[in-house]
């Protein structure tokens, strides 16, 4: 069972818009560099999957890339993994990000309603020339890691591009994380430096580290400095943290320090250490090289998101989630960032917006989960705000429904590229989004991403359209990881994505291909459930049961009956409802009448269950493995990795699940 296809798109670009997007003046220049005709999107993906060469190169010089390409974009393209982008090439990525030294703005900063700074260009570029120095001083170098335990803070981003000035590894994990869930992450990875900030702002609430910051310090002994940022206390006493210094401390000596020695590296010398959630074990420590997230990264702002000089771009994002390092690249492109820490849904949801007035935001990015939120909590931006710049509205996280596309162009505002974009951690940017020049279609993600030779296979590997399957890609990208840390064979890296297809990329998204081109994402394939051996996307079930006003989110299981049967599975619906609210069986038939109606008998719940809390990761996605683990008896590998751990216990031993 499929979405329905829609009559009509809910927002089709003028001819003024498309005429002035980047994508098309990148498409007029590529026809007339490489003699090739490019007429339309379709042209212009194909082009850009089958000759890859052409494509990259032009990427590069669009995106005005500092450094040296040298003579060679791909070497071994038939390899997956094994090939190698731009073999020749040298460049530093934050010398790409920091190359205005003026006075306009470059980060923009509000902790909820209680903190706001600003840096300009020329602010951040001697901040990071300060950091740079006070690193190199300690005895820094490439290769070393250095890792950051922040909010999403401007100093955040200080401490990444001097970081990655050196040429070493960054990795980042947000504060809300226990202290076993940071061990489990950086412990691995074994960092030289450690910078963490004193505590963070959420929901009108200070929220101190510093108890937690000393135990994870004596958790790794890797370490031969903590540097402690002023962030919600004034005063600090940080001798009970081993190895510690206070910011401004740190860098005090370096203070003349005006310009940055940028090391400049191969293509694929490595950029981040990234995370895999790890709710089933010890999060994967994936490893992202410099040259293709900054060229990934470029390729998306500018051609996919429109982003211009000058735009000001915005992300609900918090340190623990790869979109903090995709809006941070933004820099790249000329855009301001404009960052923000703390509760979403702070001032009944009207804060992002309040800000997004007072700032003259562009590109507002956030999540399915919030855009469902502030419908169901009856927001109406557009009657209450001005929202006169914005141009975009990006949506990830987790599947966005027809229903979210439709509230937005409804009460945001009619006159947006609202792009749903979806990619991951593994590849830290996106294999399907956004193009200012293409219809929004309701339920669809717009396209395919230039340079991604997405397709969509069956069982056994056969493409299909209109039907669902496993999302691939099948030729190498630039921005493929490097390799797993701590994997030198590289066999856990090839078992993760090229086992089940050979030398073809498995994402783990279950996923159909519209008659419109676009792409629709039904959730993670390992949660797809197979009642009776049929199988069906989790996403399906969502968008039905939370179109009902009694019901604030939920999440669905396949549950092995009869217990101990691996054979066959029941679904089994866990709901939230709103406050007040208890599940009786009028309302359980009416969600089951609800799901039966719009999808099929075999997605109707055998059991509906209601819960107080849906477990969650840091990066606010629900946990359907998890649960399904404590619904069985079995152990949750890694709870640090949840920032609501103690949601779980309510789905132990659930009597309504025992008959």
């Amino acid at each position: 069972m499929s979405y329905a296809v829609a009559d009509h798109p809910l927002w089709v670009p003028d001819a003024a818009r498309v005429a002035v997007a980047n994508i098309t003046g990148f498409a007029r220049e590529a026809e007339q560099r490489w003699g090739r005709s490019l007429p339309d999107y379709p042209a212009l993906h194909a082009w850009s999957v089958d000759e890859p060469t052409e494509f990259w190169a032009s990427i590069w010089d669009y995106g005005e890339v500092r450094g040296v390409m040298g003579g060679s974009v791909l070497e071994q393209p038939g390899r997956m993994p094994g090939s190698r982008w731009f073999p020749e090439a040298k460049l530093n990525y934050a010398e790409n990000l920091l190359r205005s030294r003026d006075d306009s703005d470059a980060l923009v900063f509000w902790g909820e309603d209680r903190v706001k700074n600003r840096l300009s260009h020329g602010d951040l570029y001697r901040q990071v020339a300060h950091m740079v120095a006070a690193f190199q001083e300690m005895g820094v170098v490439a290769g070393d890691r250095v890792a950051a335990w922040m909010p999403n803070l401007p100093e955040t981003i200080v401490v990444m591009l001097a970081a990655s000035s050196i040429g070493a590894i960054f990795s980042s994990a947000s504060p809300d994380f226990g202290v076993q869930g940071v061990l489990d992450r950086f412990g691995q990875i074994e960092p030289k430096v450690l910078v963490a900030a004193d505590g963070y702002y959420y929901n009108g609430k200070l929220v101190d580290c510093m108890d937690r910051l000393a135990a994870i310090t004596e958790g790794l002994p890797s370490l031969r400095r903590v540097v402690v940022v002023p962030y919600v206390h004034a005063h600090h006493d940080i001798s009970h943290v081993p190895h510690s210094r206070m910011l401004a401390d740190f860098v005090k000596p370096f203070l003349a320090e005006t310009e940055i020695p940028f090391e400049r590296l191969p293509f694929d010398h490595p950029l981040f250490i990234m995370f895999s959630s790890g709710t089933t074990g010890v999060p994967k420590c994936i490893v992202h090289c410099a040259g293709g997230a900054l060229l990934q990264h470029i390729k998306e702002h500018r051609l996919h998101g429109d982003i211009k000089p000058g735009d000001r771009l915005f992300y609900f994002t918090t340190c623990g989630w790869m979109m903090w390092n995709w809006l941070v690249s933004g820099l790249a492109s000329g855009a301001t960032l404009l960052l923000y820490d703390g509760a979403p849904m702070l001032g009944g949801g009207s804060i992002l917006f309040d800000y997004a007035d007072a700032e003259g935001m562009t590109h507002f990015g956030t999540s399915a989960k919030f855009i469902d939120g502030i419908a169901k909590a009856g927001l109406r931006p557009r009657e209450s705000h001005r929202l006169a710049a914005l141009r975009a509205m990006f949506s990830t996280g987790s599947p966005l429904v027809p229903e979210g596309f439709e509230y937005v162009y409804r009460e945001v505002k009619a006159d947006l590229c609202l792009s749903s974009i979806s990619g991951g951690t593994d590849i830290i940017s996106c294999f399907v989004l956004g193009n200012p020049t293409l219809p929004v279609w309701p339920g669809e993600i717009q396209c395919r991403g230039l340079g991604m030779a997405v397709d969509v296979f069956d069982e056994i590997g056969v493409p299909v359209r209109a039907e669902k399957g496993e999302l691939v890609c099948t030729r190498p990208f630039p921005v493929m990881p490097v390799g797993f840390w701590n994997d030198p064979d590289g066999a856990r890296y090839r078992a993760a994505y090229f086992e089940r297809f050979e030398n073809v990329w498995c994402h783990g998204d279950y996923s159909e291909i519209t008659p419109h081109d676009g792409l629709i994402i039904y959730g993670r394939s390992d949660a797809t459930l197979n009642p009776g051996g049929v199988r069906i996307g989790t996403a399906e079930i969502y968008r039905q049961v939370e179109k009902l006003q009694e019901v604030v989110e939920s999440l669905v299981i396949g549950q092995q009956w009869p217990p101990g049967d691996a054979s066959d599975v029941r679904v089994v619906l866990f709901v939230k409802l709103r406050e007040g609210l208890k599940l009786d069986d009028g309302l359980a038939d009416r969600i089951r009448g609800t799901i039966r109606e719009n999808t099929t008998p075999r997605h109707v719940p055998a059991r509906v269950v209601q819960v107080t809390d849906i477990p969650r990761t840091k990066s606010g996605k629900i946990v359907e493995l998890a649960v399904r683990a404590v619904v069985h008896g079995e152990p949750v590998k890694n709870v640090e990795a949840l920032a609501n751990p103690a949601a779980l216990d309510e789905f132990r031993a659930r009597p309504e699940l025992q008959s």
